[in-house]
């Protein structure tokens, strides 16, 4: 029996959306990040980008398990020079800027290198209900809450 790769042109993607709204911020990634990996597909293959698209609308109502999680948890950048670390809370973060905090968990869950960056490139993520994507027609992508 060979082994069976899919090949770029036999690779079909669909679009899904999540609406966020009221999820937990670690189950909601983990899911969004495996459906961009491609793993819920049969033809998966870990050094192939066979996943879809996701779009996440309402990152503003995503909340954090545990009782002082969002303040406790920090959030780091460095600007590339000596000294240049900040941090701030995931609340901090989720108050300024929620579809940063929603895209840079979820992008931590992806391999690291080139196969990460062209599936993190699938994902959109929005703070508000609304989205520019309705001309895809994307189907609800049913998370447990």
């Amino acid at each position: 029996m060979k082994t069976y790769t899919p090949k770029a042109s036999e690779i079909q993607r669909d679009w899904y959306v999540v609406d966020a709204e009221g999820m937990i911020l670690g189950r909601l990634a983990t899911e969004v990040a495996r459906v961009l990996r491609g793993k819920h597909k049969p033809t998966f293959s870990p050094h192939i980008d066979t996943g879809d698209h996701v779009i996440v609308i309402n990152a503003d109502k995503v909340v954090m398990s545990g009782s002082n999680k969002a303040e406790d948890k920090r959030v780091w950048r460095h600007s590339g020079y000596p000294g240049g670390i900040k941090s701030q809370s995931y609340a901090e973060l989720l108050d300024r800027k929620p579809a940063e905090a929603v895209r840079g968990t979820i992008r931590g869950m992806l391999p690291k290198g080139p196969l990460g960056r062209k599936q993190v490139s699938k994902l959109k993520v929005y703070a508000g209900p609304e989205h520019p994507h309705t001309a895809q027609s994307p189907t609800p992508l049913e998370i447990k809450r």
